[in-house]
């Protein structure tokens, strides 16, 4: 039997569920099961027949990584699976409890944790300074006694043994693509679209900022998501500029499909804050996927991809004026604008997708 499991990201989230489970559901022969913590109740998926058991409320930070961390490793440990694939740096400790009673784990990390939680928004500064050592710490240590670590880029995966480590991607699935519009780039309005969480991080000031100041204007900045602090969307609500902006809240993906479809250009331009420039944003390749350029951050990484593919252009997201100019050149050449989405397009379909990833997760399994 496997078993995932997590007590902070939701049952249906992509990277857990929709691909990595339903993936070795489909291809292995042992039996998977999901555990999460949300207080939904029980489930059996739909599509590929494996059980989805809550083991109970979603709890406060403190009490999750306490008695929602005991309460998971007691119901996981009491499963006796094989292999145990967890996804919370909090339950790395009590993951190592699962160890010693002979089951196999493995760590999955979405995120470089210690620069995450040094810029968290709701952590106070003494937190922000004390944790990131002691969660390097921790990591290290655990690492050591774990089976097999899956993590999304290079940069995160040097942290990591090598010899136990695999780079599981975060690349979208194909079937979930979005199928590009048919709509001429000429022919849609003027919209530079963000799809996602909204924070300063992410740079919303200054997109708010630029599109109001593009010259061939008047142009609008589409924001579809949800922001991250409620003092950050009073703030951007507060700019003269946001009138420049349609902001359409948390929207479902039939709502994204739409909004893809209306756009010159998807921007990804977050800050250069260490942990976001080692990501890979799935807001690129959805962009991409759905035929449209991209506006991104020159981060070495995303340089990587978008520069290969030839879908986009790179700007420095701490200078507004790039930003504005990027948007100027994107209205001001629509059809090249055009063959740049499609060439992101056919970069998707061909490499940066689940299929490919997939053959990493399955070769740790069988490894381990």
């Amino acid at each position: 039997m496997i078993v995932h499991f997590t007590t902070v990201h939701p049952r249906d989230d992509s990277r857990i569920r929709s691909k990595q489970v339903n993936t070795l559901a489909r291809e292995l022969k042992d039996e998977v099961v999901l555990f999460v913590q949300d207080g939904l109740g029980d489930e059996v998926d739909k599509d590929f027949g494996y059980r989805v058991i809550d083991t109970g409320p979603r709890l406060g930070r403190l009490r999750r990584a306490t008695v929602g961390a005991w309460r998971m490793i007691s119901a996981v440990r009491q499963m006796k699976p094989t292999v145990a694939h967890f996804h919370d740096p909090e339950l790395l400790p009590w993951a190592l409890l699962l160890r010693l009673s002979g089951i196999k784990v493995v760590y999955d990390v979405h995120e470089d944790v210690p620069q995450q939680i040094s810029r968290h928004p709701s952590l106070p500064l003494w937190a922000k300074h004390l944790l990131p050592p002691v969660v390097s710490l921790v990591e290290w240590v655990g690492a050591k006694f774990i089976n097999g670590v899956v993590t999304v880029t290079p940069t995160i995966a040097a942290r990591f043994p090598a010899h136990k480590t695999v780079l599981v991607r975060n690349f979208p699935l194909l079937d979930e693509l979005h199928e590009p519009d048919a709509t001429p780039m000429s022919e849609r309005p003027k919209e530079f679209t963000y799809i996602g969480s909204i924070s300063e991080d992410r740079n919303i000031y200054s997109m708010i900022e630029a599109v109001a100041r593009v010259p061939g204007g008047p142009a609008v900045l589409r924001l579809a998501g949800e922001f991250a602090a409620p003092e950050t969307q009073q703030r951007a609500q507060q700019m003269p500029e946001w009138n420049s902006v349609k902001f359409d809240g948390w929207v479902s993906r039939e709502g994204v499909a739409g909004i893809l479809a209306d756009g010159r250009a998807g921007l990804v331009v977050l800050k250069p804050v260490p942990h976001e420039m080692l990501t890979l944003p799935i807001k690129l390749f959805e962009y991409m996927a759905a035929g449209m350029p991209v506006i991104s951050s020159d981060f070495p990484l995303w340089r990587e991809i978008v520069e290969g593919a030839g879908c986009g252009v790179l700007v420095d997201p701490t200078k507004t004026d790039e930003l504005v100019q990027a948007m100027q050149w994107i209205l001001d050449n629509p059809q090249e604008a055009q063959a740049m989405g499609e060439r992101g397009r056919s970069a998707v379909v061909e490499r940066y997708n689940w299929n490919l990833e997939a053959l990493s997760l399955l070769e740790l399994y069988r490894r381990i």
